[in-house]
């Protein structure tokens, strides 16, 4: 197999002149500022540093928009992560989160190289849905306790022992806290609102705005609140080092689930941004590209100190509505918040920590598609998309987004099973002058409609059984038959075989290409002869009387 690796970037290059760069230029420094308070509240929140998530957005924003598939995917790290990479960090610690990192990128670079990016198409919508909501629900109960301020030392990743702790916490509510991170949350939503009518506003993100405003009352003030600087220690200025995270043997084997997860969500989650943004500006994203170059970012991410990236949704949006459509956008998006951490790092420290958890709280208010659990929504769907829903969404809320995507999965694939096997059937086919004058049918047809594969393989019992009759001649009209699976094939040939000891005979007819190329290749179109294989129903008959001659003129419906 021959791998393509062509970036998007290739293709814009021509013909690139200077308006093109004058409007990159402004939607790149439009997405870099809007994208420096959600990388820091997404590591805070994932129980990392503000610095790994702004390292996180340069790296992996940069590569993604370099060596992707997109001509405006803006990449880094995004709300979605928050529960897997809190419960890494929790259960794994940050050196092993880095690897699991470098592990799912190893595996996205796979993907992408061995052409699977259509393949994350096929999970269904109700499963998408469902864990979407599920992590936004999951990310509103991790901003609990910075949100109130309230005294844990370590929340646990587990829901329930999540719950449990922030129950027992709430005598330790600080009220200056929840002030400071009310007046966030209504100072961006009333920001958001606004903006949409007062075109000055636009241009400046929401997010930055309520960063800016309640870090400047923070530095007046002094109010007694918890800000990076007290926390962390603020932001380095300094490049990191790049350096390979310790490599723990005994550990690897353990990351290879969480490492998968990262990957999955990752793909689904850039896909998925990449189509949006394709129904945007009317174009056609490389799928297979655009994974490669999300391995590549995750696996050089760490290097650095950061985490995992991915396409993100609002920030692409918000670099479309903007006027960049080439990714020199996204690259300057990066080289932009790379000169706010060269510059502007020492302001940082005066942040307020409630602040960065307002700004996650509308994201997971935003990202989730709650009009879907509308009772009125519900009802116009069948119980197997509502129990394919709603099923999702509660494993990943109380247990993990792993099984809950597996879950998902094996439910959608029974129900598709059920489904399938349910439109698959067989009917008879009436022929004059096919019984014997003591009434013993010599002839019997019948007509297949669907699909004869294994969860469709009982329609046929009765034919093995002859619970119509022993005849010399059984015909099978197979014209409306789409698909046939080995198990299905085995069938036909059980049949044949239970035929042939009776010294009856089988014809075959109307077959579709997938069916007759099964039945050619598996050798069975040799054992039942070529003349038991007709083109139609007509034809089938025709050999079924120089078989078995009818006593009575033959006719067929």
């Amino acid at each position: 197999m021959k791998i393509s690796f062509r970036p998007r970037l290739l293709d814009t290059l021509p013909g690139y002149g200077r308006a093109s760069f004058s409007q990159d230029l402004s939607a790149g420094i439009t997405v870099g500022v809007l994208a420096l308070p959600l990388a820091m509240a997404f590591a805070i929140a994932s129980g990392l540093s503000p610095a790994a998530g702004i390292w996180t957005a340069i790296v992996a924003g940069f590569l993604i928009s370099v060596l992707g598939g997109s001509r405006v995917q803006i990449g880094g790290p995004t709300g979605a992560f928050i529960p897997i990479i809190y419960a890494i960090v929790v259960d794994y610690g940050v050196q092993n989160l880095l690897i699991a990192t470098m592990m799912s990128g190893a595996m996205l670079l796979a993907m992408g190289a061995f052409r699977l990016g259509s393949m994350i198409r096929f999970i269904p919508l109700s499963v998408v849905i469902g864990f979407t909501n599920g992590i936004a629900v999951v990310i509103f109960l991790s901003q609990i306790k910075d949100f109130l301020g309230l005294q844990i030392a370590n929340l646990p990743g587990e829901f329930f022992g999540k719950m449990k702790a922030l129950i027992d916490a709430l005598p330790t509510l600080h009220l200056p806290t929840v002030a400071v991170a009310v007046a966030s949350l209504l100072l961006l939503l009333a920001w958001n609102r606004r903006a949409a009518r007062t075109p000055w506003m636009r241009r400046m993100p929401g997010p930055l705005a309520a960063l800016v405003i309640m870090t400047a009352l923070n530095a007046l003030f002094s109010l007694p609140v918890d800000t990076i600087g007290s926390r962390f220690g603020g932001i380095p200025r300094d490049l990191p080092a790049i350096a390979l995270p310790e490599l723990s043997l005994g550990t690897l084997g353990k990351l290879i689930a969480p490492a998968l997860t990262i990957a999955l969500l990752g793909a689904i989650e850039s896909l998925l941004s990449a189509r949006v943004a394709d129904s945007q500006i009317d174009d056609r994203h490389d799928p297979n590209q655009e994974l490669m170059a999300q391995g590549i970012a995750n696996i050089a991410a760490p290097l650095f100190g950061g985490f995992a990236a991915t396409g993100a949704i609002a920030r692409t949006a918000t670099n479309i509505r903007t006027g960049g459509r080439t990714p020199v956008a996204g690259a300057i998006h990066a080289l932009v918040l790379l000169a706010v951490v060269l510059v502007l790092a020492p302001l940082a420290s005066a942040i307020p920590l409630a602040t960065l958890s307002a700004i996650v709280v509308v994201v997971a208010i935003n990202m989730g598609e709650w009009h879907a659990f509308a009772p009125a929504e519900l009802r116009r769907y069948s119980v197997q998309y509502r129990t394919i829903l709603l099923g999702t969404f509660f494993v990943t809320v109380v247990f993990d987004l792993t099984l809950a995507v597996e879950l998902g999965m094996v439910l959608a694939s029974l129900f598709f099973i059920y489904r399938m096997s349910d439109l698959t059937r067989i009917e008879r086919i009436q022929i004059d002058g096919g019984n014997a004058s003591d009434g013993t049918p010599r002839i019997l047809a019948y007509r297949l409609f669907g699909s004869l594969f294994f969860g469709a393989a009982n329609k046929l019992e009765n034919l093995l059984l002859m619970q119509d009759g022993h005849p010399a001649v059984v015909i099978l009209d197979l014209d409306k038959v789409i698909n046939i699976d080995t198990t299905g094939l085995d069938i036909l040939q059980t049949l044949h075989r239970n035929l042939h000891k009776r010294g009856a005979e089988l014809i075959l007819c109307g077959l579709n290409p997938q069916p007759g190329s099964l039945v050619q290749r598996s050798g069975f179109s040799e054992r039942l002869g070529a003349d038991n294989i007709a083109t139609d129903l007509a034809a089938a008959v025709a050999r079924a009387r120089q078989v078995q001659p009818p006593a009575a003129e033959v006719s067929y419906a």
